[in-house]
């Protein structure tokens, strides 16, 4: 049976812990002690110092920033997730811990009003377009829709899926950006 988004962001948190020997929270400990305020800057320092994957150093690093309440990309997210959008910051979580885990090549880049998902080129994006609604936008041309995988107006996607619940990641929305990203 396939995990829910939830679930597999609490794995990624427990595995975290059984591989490393330290929890998030001390890993968030830590990464604060050392007064890095860009999301890249934390990741770099706990893969070259530490060995961390990258899906394990994106999520320190964005729980670091998020505590500390600044940091660059960290705060852009925030601001994207703010008030009446603030019930669908999970599904951004949700989404960014599952791309991220996709390889250590995975970029994550947030900018004023989305977030880029990127390779060796953008492949996807996430942005809150209503406050009920994330909208998912995927590169893949050549793909047809078909429907919850809608044409995109976007120039900077071909195709999008809109998301209204961290539920709605599933496997099928995630086979999408996976596909995505080995394009890329």
């Amino acid at each position: 049976m396939a995990k829910s988004p939830e679930e597999m962001l609490e794995s990624m948190i427990r595995n975290l812990e059984e591989k490393t020997g330290r929890s998030l929270d001390a890993w968030v400990a830590l990464a604060r002690a050392q007064g890095l305020s860009r999301h890249g800057e934390i990741v770099k320092w706990l893969k070259g110092e530490h060995g961390l994957g990258h899906g394990y150093a994106n999520l320190v690093a964005a729980r670091t920033l998020e505590a500390s309440g600044g940091g660059g990309g960290e705060d852009l997210v925030a601001a994207q997730y703010a008030g009446k959008k603030a019930a669908l910051r999970p599904i951004y979580d949700t989404l960014a811990a599952a791309v991220a885990s996709f390889g250590d090549d995975v970029e994550i880049a947030p900018k004023k009003t989305c977030v880029s998902f990127r390779r060796s080129k953008q492949f996807a994006l996430v942005q809150p377009s209503t406050a009920t609604r994330v909208d998912v936008g995927i590169q893949l041309k050549g793909v047809e829709p078909e429907g919850r995988l809608e044409a995109s107006a976007n120039a900077m996607c071909s195709h999008r899926v809109r998301v209204g619940a961290a539920a709605e990641v599933d496997d099928r929305l995630l086979g999408w950006l996976r596909q995505a990203y080995e394009r890329a």
